[in-house]
C-alpha cells in the first residue's frame, strides 16, 4: 500500500482534478495536499471552493513545463506520491490546433515524469479509453488491447502512456496508469458534452448533436473515477495498467434526448450537424482488473447520478434574470 500521506495533485482545479481533492481530502490519513495548475481556461478557483478552506490544501499556480518549480515543490515537501490530472482533453480543439496538447500531455509528462524519478516519488497518470480507439461492437478493451487513437488528442495521451510505460521498464520507476471511460458530475466545463447540452436548452437553443448522435460512450461518475484512481494509487502493482468504466453505455442521441426530458424542454431542439473528423462511433472499457486488484468497481448508478448532475449543472448554468 503506498501513503497518502503527501500527495502532489496536477490539474487539481479541474472538473476530475477538483473531484479528487475533495475525495482525497476526505482521508484522514492525509497530511498535506499540494495542487499543482496552470489554470487556463478548464481550470478554475471556483471549482475548489470549500477544499479551499482546509489548512492541508495549498495552491500552486504553475506549468508542467517549468522544471525548476516542479523540482522547488518536490525538494520542499517528501511527497509520497504525484497524481497527474493535468492536461488538455477537448478532442475538437485537439483538431483545430495540436499544438497545446502535444506540449502538456507529451512533453509535460515527459517533465513530470523526469523529476518524480529524480526525487524517488510514485506517479500515477490519469489516461483515457480514447487511447484504444473504436471498440468493435459486442467487445470491451482490456489493458492489453492495442492503442490505435484516432485524435490529437488521444494520440498525445497514448504518447504520454508510453513514456509513462518506458519508464518503468527502463529505470524500474515506481509509476501507474489509470484509463478512465467519460466522467460526467458537478463543475464540468461548458465545452463538454453533458454541460454544452444543459446550457443549450435552457436558452431554448439548438442542441448540437455530430452525425447520426449515435456513437456510444461509457458514462461513469467523476466521483467514482475518482475513487477508482485513489485505489490504484495505493494497491497498484508499479508499471501496472487499470482500466476504470463503469459498463454504462449511452448514445450521445440519448444523453441529448435524457438533458431535455429532465429540463422539460422539447426534443425539437435537437440539431444534428456535420460529424467531426475521426469521430470513434464506440468506446468500452473491461474494468475486470480494478475490481480483480484493487477491490474498485463504479458504484453510482447512471439514472440517479446522470439526473442530479443535469440539475445541479442547471442550476449553475441557468441565464441570469
Amino acid at each position: 500500500m503506498r501513503s497518502l500521506r503527501s500527495i502532489l495533485v496536477t490539474g487539481g482545479a479541474g472538473f476530475i482534478g477538483s473531484t479528487l481533492v475533495r475525495k482525497l481530502l476526505e482521508r484522514e490519513d492525509l497530511e498535506k495536499l499540494t495542487i499543482l495548475d496552470k489554470l487556463t481556461y478548464a481550470g478554475n478557483r471556483r471549482n475548489l471552493i470549500g477544499p479551499d478552506r482546509d489548512p492541508r490544501l495549498e495552491l500552486i499556480e504553475g506549468d508542467l513545463l517549468d522544471r525548476s518549480l516542479l523540482d522547488a515543490i518536490l525538494t520542499n515537501t517528501p511527497y509520497t506520491g504525484i497524481l497527474n490530472l493535468a492536461a488538455e482533453t477537448h478532442v475538437d480543439r485537439s483538431i483545430d490546433c495540436p499544438q497545446p496538447f502535444i506540449n502538456t500531455n507529451i512533453q509535460g509528462v515527459a517533465t513530470l515524469l523526469d523529476a518524480a524519478r529524480h526525487h524517488q516519488v510514485a506517479l500515477l497518470q490519469c489516461s483515457t479509453d480514447e487511447v484504444y480507439g473504436r471498440t468493435p461492437a459486442h467487445q470491451r478493451f482490456d489493458e492489453f488491447a492495442r492503442l490505435n487513437p484516432s485524435s490529437p488528442y488521444a494520440a498525445s495521451k497514448a504518447s504520454a502512456d508510453l513514456l509513462v510505460q518506458a519508464a518503468f521498464k527502463t529505470h524500474h520507476q515506481e509509476v501507474i496508469i489509470t484509463r478512465c471511460s467519460n466522467n460526467y458530475g458537478p463543475r464540468q466545463h461548458r465545452e463538454k458534452l453533458i454541460p454544452k447540452l444543459i446550457y443549450q436548452a435552457l436558452r431554448d437553443l439548438p442542441l448540437p448533436i455530430y452525425g447520426s448522435g449515435q456513437q456510444i460512450r461509457d458514462w461513469m461518475h467523476v466521483d467514482d473515477c475518482c475513487l477508482g484512481i485513489i485505489a490504484a494509487f495505493e494497491k497498484g502493482p508499479a508499471g501496472r495498467i487499470f482500466n476504470l468504466g463503469a459498463k454504462s453505455e449511452h448514445t450521445n442521441l440519448g444523453i441529448a434526448r435524457g438533458v431535455l426530458k429532465i429540463l422539460k424542454k422539447p426534443e425539437k431542439l435537437i440539431t444534428h450537424v456535420e460529424d467531426r473528423p475521426g469521430h470513434d462511433d464506440r468506446y468500452a472499457l473491461d474494468p475486470r482488473q480494478a475490481l480483480r486488484v484493487l477491490q474498485w468497481r463504479a458504484r453510482i448508478p447512471f439514472r440517479s447520478g446522470f439526473e442530479a448532475t443535469v440539475r445541479e449543472l442547471a442550476a449553475e448554468l441557468r441565464p441570469e434574470e
